[in-house]
This record gives C-alpha cells, structure tokens and sequence, in this order.
C-alpha cells in the first residue's frame, strides 16, 4: 500500500480513478480505518479521482506520538503528494471535524465538504441521556494499555450501533464488519499524539465556508451528534441535510447503497 512520508508519519493512501477527474479525499472516523469507504469506492471512481488516507492513529499509517502534528496539515499533504489542487472532502465523524478545519484553512484548495456524523472543532459540550452517559462512564474506566481491545469493542458497541439499539438486534453482517473495522486501531490506543488545532476553531466559523457542505446523520446516533447536525444546517450557508432512518455513526457502512445514491445525487447537483 502507498505511503507518504510526512515529519514524524508516513501516511497509508489509495488512490483510484483517473487523475483528471474531479477529486474527492475520503478521511474515515475514528473508530474505523480508510477501508470504510470500500463498498462505494469503485463506484465514486468511475467519473471521480477518488482519494483516502488513514489518518495518524488509525489503521496502517505509523507515527512517532512524540511529534506533534496538524490533522488538516496531513489532509492537505496528500492532496500535494497527488497533485490535487481541489478536491470535494468526505468526513465520517472525525473525518468530518478534520473535512472542516481544512475547508477553513485552506479555503482556495476545497470545492465542497460532506461530513458523516460530525461536530466541527471547538464544540463545547452538550448534555447526554443517563444511557449515554452511563456507556461513555463505561468507557472512561478503561485503560487503554491494560485492555485496549475490549476499549475498542465498547467504543464500536457505542457508536456504530448506538446508544439504544442491540447488536442481536442488527444485520450480524454490518456489526461484523464495524467491529472489524475498528480493530486495526487496537494497535494504536495508546499513541493518538499531539495534536496541533486548528486556531481558531471551527465552531464559530463555520460561516466562512462557502462551498457547498452536505451534512449527514444516522438517527440512532448519540444526541450530541443529532444536535450537532442541526447546528451545522443553520449555521453554514449553504448546507443541505440528510437523515438516515436506520443508521447509527456509520451510514456509509451500514447503509451504503443509499449513502451512495445520495452522496452522487449531491455531487452532480453541484457539478462535483
């Protein structure tokens, strides 16, 4: 698999799609790895340079914890490596927090955002159901480097099937596969690093974004997350909305058939 070497990482990417083509960069969430994304790949890069990275602390990519470094900073890094002047970025939760701090930061490099499940940098913290806040307690007691793996089980349990849904009560083929996903990031429990934010955060500025944003949320997803959705459709200029009815924090892997049409749908709306 490619890699690009950046201080302190070198950064796992694919690439698929012809270079010419309108470029779209995938970031995948964070309890999950570039592999995401693989059910509408094949179909996104028949008229679109499709792009997707595993960011430092996920899936493949290796990186010295010692050495802070910018999530945005690494995003746009790829898109030099490739040569990508602008791309149309997809976030998943996340991704998505990251798909807006480079759209702030790098305005002129973005020709439209879509994030999945996200909440923009600097969000201050919203009050959670007493479910929510006992399966969050749940995880917080867990060390990370005495049981990473059931850490990251909770976590997956948590957020792809929600809060108030049962894994017995799910296609055993997408709990399968979320589980799956998240568990090469076992390996990394313990070396997410420093973090360089983007100053200022997005929270406030979210205004400034002026290439259109698609926003995304699963209805079983936790409430903050909901709450966030709604923010992000009032406070950006031009968002449009999508509610997946049976979907947690990762409709693109639990309902990807419909995530693609509608993905497309928007993309062709905005000649992307």
């Amino acid at each position: 698999m490619p890699h690009l070497t950046v201080p302190g990482a070198e950064l796992v990417y694919e690439s698929d799609g012809r270079a010419s083509a309108p470029a779209l960069l995938l970031i995948p969430a964070g309890i999950a790895t570039l592999r995401m994304w693989d059910p509408q790949v094949e179909a996104l890069a028949a008229d679109h340079l499709v792009v997707r990275y595993d960011p430092r602390g996920f899936g493949a990519t290796r990186h010295d914890p010692a050495v802070p470094f910018s999530n945005h900073a690494d995003a746009l890094a790829v898109l030099d490596h490739l040569g990508v002047d602008r791309a149309t970025l997809v976030g998943a939760s996340r991704g998505g927090r990251v798909a807006l701090d480079v759209a702030l930061h790098a305005p002129d490099r973005i020709s439209g955002v879509v994030v999945i499940g996200a909440e923009p940098s600097g969000s201050p913290e919203l009050p959670r159901s007493d479910e929510e806040a006992r399966r969050f307690d749940e995880l917080d007691r867990f060390d990370p480097a005495l049981d990473a793996r059931r850490l990251i089980q909770l976590e997956t349990a948590l957020w792809a099937v929600g809060p108030l849904r049962l894994e017995a009560d799910l296609d055993p083929a997408f709990v399968r596969r979320a589980h799956e996903l998240n568990e090469p990031n076992i390996a990394h429990a313990t070396d997410d690093g420093t973090v360089v934010p983007l100053e200022p955060p997005a929270f406030g500025r979210l205004g400034d974004i002026r290439t259109p944003v698609l926003v995304m949320v699963g209805d079983h997803d936790v409430s903050a997350t909901r709450s966030r959705y709604e923010h992000l459709l009032e406070a950006l200029p031009d968002a449009t909305g999508y509610r997946f009815h049976d979907a947690a924090h990762l409709p693109s892997v639990e309902r990807p058939d419909e995530f693609l049409r509608v993905l497309r749908d928007w993309l062709g709306e905005h000649g992307l």
